[in-house]
């Protein structure tokens, strides 16, 4: 619970700061700093052994200045309503840092599905539909998959909104199977985004992809998939992990083959004997250090030893606030994840652009429309860092914010 308050606190906090270096009045504060909408559910669910259980799920809205409020849904035994305040808060500044015309919203149920069925996983869905339906819509709040949440759960969300209103848009959810108006690309765009975010930072730094030593931490979607694009770009992925430890290989490991052999969890290091700790791998020599597992890995406490000379974050809140400063202290590139990880989201935008328009893309088209997107967020956001003489965090909350901030100035909310 802890984390999770700090989680709430640092991102207001930031916000605060960000709103105050762009010359923004206590006021607007006061308006970004929660969420405009918090609605809590009960959802009673009838198990497959007869019995009723009720599970209690959370939608927020955080800000619907700049246009209808996007976020996804998960599914989590330790969600709690100030983790799912602040990921809307995250949405709304991940929108406003790669230009959608989007606020932030986020869902979470309150349930473990590892230990959940099938059909009690539908009904779980449908009932969470049900139950935010006043509030959720193509034009007010659209939601999308998260942990533990994919295209098969959206494909149910989808069918029980479409039975409640008989007129709706497919772009009420994204994150869909392609059959039912699904984005090529969405599965590997959080991925992509992250990909095409390291290829920036290794120009700033002037690092060769080619042959550049990686350590990727987390192999689930989208470690996994980072460590094979980075595979294919010709990179040296040295070092991988998973719940259970790590894999090293200073010349490089077989990513395929580590592909292959990984479960549905994405655990692979429990089939080799000589691994390292997850503890160890962040302190690797490497050029390019990538956390894509949980928050709070980088600390003040192993800040100091991080030897890489770009850091991608494609977790969330993988680095604490002291970390962060440690890190530019020490000249680190820090790519924070509100940037790193918008890759999801924008292909999400695309998505329901498509579903609006009723005329689907090609997957080459998707892929060239996110790297446009991502690569002038990735210079907005380094420019204003070098502007301002902020770290890149701060700076992406700068160009995040300023959006939102604007739009409500302008409806004369503020």
């Amino acid at each position: 619970m802890g984390e999770n308050l700090n989680l709430f606190t640092s991102t207001q906090y930031v916000i605060n700061d960000a709103l105050a270096k762009l010359g923004y009045t206590e006021e607007m504060y006061e308006l970004l700093k929660e969420p405009v909408r918090m609605l809590t559910v009960r959802i009673p669910v009838r198990m497959d052994d007869g019995t009723i259980q009720v599970f209690t799920g959370y939608r927020a809205q955080h800000n619907d200045a700049v246009g209808p409020t996007k976020g996804g849904v998960r599914f989590h035994p330790e969600v709690d309503e100030e983790e799912v305040k602040a990921l809307s808060m995250w949405m709304s500044l991940k929108c406003g840092i790669v230009d959608l015309p989007y606020g932030g919203g986020k869902g979470g149920i309150i349930c473990d599905p590892r230990t959940m069925s099938f059909a009690e996983l539908e009904k779980l869905s449908r009932g969470y539909v049900r139950a935010i339906s006043q509030i959720v819509g193509p034009t007010k709040d659209i939601p999308a998959p998260d942990v533990y949440t994919n295209s098969q759960i959206m494909a149910w969300m989808m069918d029980e909104y479409s039975r409640l209103r008989e007129n709706d848009s497919p772009g009420f959810i994204t994150g869909k199977p392609i059959v039912l108006g699904g984005s090529q690309g969405r599965e590997k765009a959080t991925a992509q985004g992250v990909t095409i975010c390291i290829e920036e930072a290794a120009k700033k730094r002037n690092i060769n992809i080619k042959g550049a030593r990686v350590v990727i931490q987390g192999f689930g979607n989208a470690g996994s998939f980072l460590a094979k694009f980075m595979h294919d770009a010709g990179a040296k992925v040295v070092a991988i992990s998973d719940a259970h430890g790590a894999l090293y290989d200073q010349d490089g490991l077989d990513i395929d083959y580590l592909l292959d052999r990984r479960d549905s969890f994405g655990t692979v290091t429990t089939l080799f004997e000589n691994t390292i700790s997850n503890k160890e791998l962040l302190e690797l020599e490497c050029d390019i250090l990538v956390p894509a597992a949980i928050s709070n890995q980088i600390t003040s406490e192993n800040a100091h030893n991080i030897k890489a000379a770009i850091v991608v974050e494609a977790a969330n809140g993988p680095t604490t606030f002291e970390a962060t400063k440690i890190l530019s202290e020490r000249g680190i590139l820090l790519v924070p994840d509100v940037l790193a990880s918008a890759g999801g989201v924008t292909v999400s935008y695309f998505e329901w652009v498509q579903n609006n328009q009723g005329y689907y893309w090609s997957e080459e088209e998707v892929n060239e429309k996110l790297h446009a997107k991502l690569v002038s967020a990735f210079n907005n956001v380094y420019e204003t860092s070098e502007n301002r003489r902020v770290n890149m965090r701060l700076a992406a909350y700068m160009v995040g914010a300023r959006k939102m901030a604007e739009a409500s100035r302008f409806r004369g909310w503020v």
